[in-house]
């Protein structure tokens, strides 16, 4: 009775940790960025520009630490692959009746070789055949925009950026996750970039809640698979 009652409770456990529902998390390593406080002299009374006043002569775009743009994300990728292979190989050999003294041998007991006449004469036939074939296609597409943050200011001059989006929808969550290196001249006027021009960009998009539930196994269909031989 004991084994039986252990064994409905840590059934029981299990069912309940299952039917938790999973809330996606922000990722500290996507916090974004604050920007390094500036100290300002005191005003100058006597002339009319001031100390962090700001530049009439310089656009908005993102050139600091902490600075936000904008990301629009256009990726599409499409590959394919096929493979074919065939073979065929054929081999024929005859060894023809034994004479001795131009006269053939042949056995005293019919049946033994030959189909029963006596004949030594034998001959041996192999054909092999293999044919292969094998194909594979897949197509990715994500549209849409995240506002990332300016992480840090390299020595060249180029930004390393940051950022994610949290979606809260009706049965779970969806989340975005950006980071890669821009060059300040791919900005454009608004303050956006192309995720086409970010270089070693990562770009991490998922969801939690019962939709990404229903499309993973269970842990009793993962651990089948990877313990099951055939």
């Amino acid at each position: 009775m004991k084994r039986i009652s252990l064994m409905i409770t840590m059934i029981a456990t299990l069912a309940g940790c299952a039917g938790a529902p999973e809330k996606a998390q922000h990722d500290p390593n996507y916090a974004p960025a604050r920007p390094v406080p500036v100290s300002y002299s005191n005003a100058n009374p006597g002339s009319l520009f001031q100390p962090g006043f700001g530049n009439f002569y310089t656009d908005r775009k993102a050139y600091r630490v902490g600075d936000i743009l904008s990301m629009t994300l256009t990726e599409s990728t499409n590959a394919s692959k096929s493979a074919s292979t065939s073979t065929a190989k054929t081999n024929e050999i005859n060894f023809e009746n034994p004479t001795i003294l131009g006269q053939p041998v042949s056995l005293t007991r019919p049946g033994i070789i030959g189909g029963g006449t006596g004949d030594l004469s034998l001959s041996a036939n192999s054909d092999q055949a293999f044919d292969g074939e094998g194909s594979s296609a897949q197509s990715n597409s994500l549209q849409g925009s995240i506002s990332v943050s300016v992480m840090e200011v390299l020595a060249n001059g180029y930004l390393v950026v940051r950022g994610e989006k949290i979606l809260s929808l009706n049965q779970g969550d969806e989340f975005i996750r950006v980071s890669g290196i821009i060059r300040p001249e791919d900005v454009s006027p608004d303050n956006t970039v192309q995720s086409t021009k970010v270089a070693n960009a990562q770009i991490i998009y998922g969801g939690t809640g019962a939709l990404a539930d229903a499309n993973r196994d269970g842990w009793m269909s993962k651990f089948f698979k990877k313990v099951w031989p055939f």
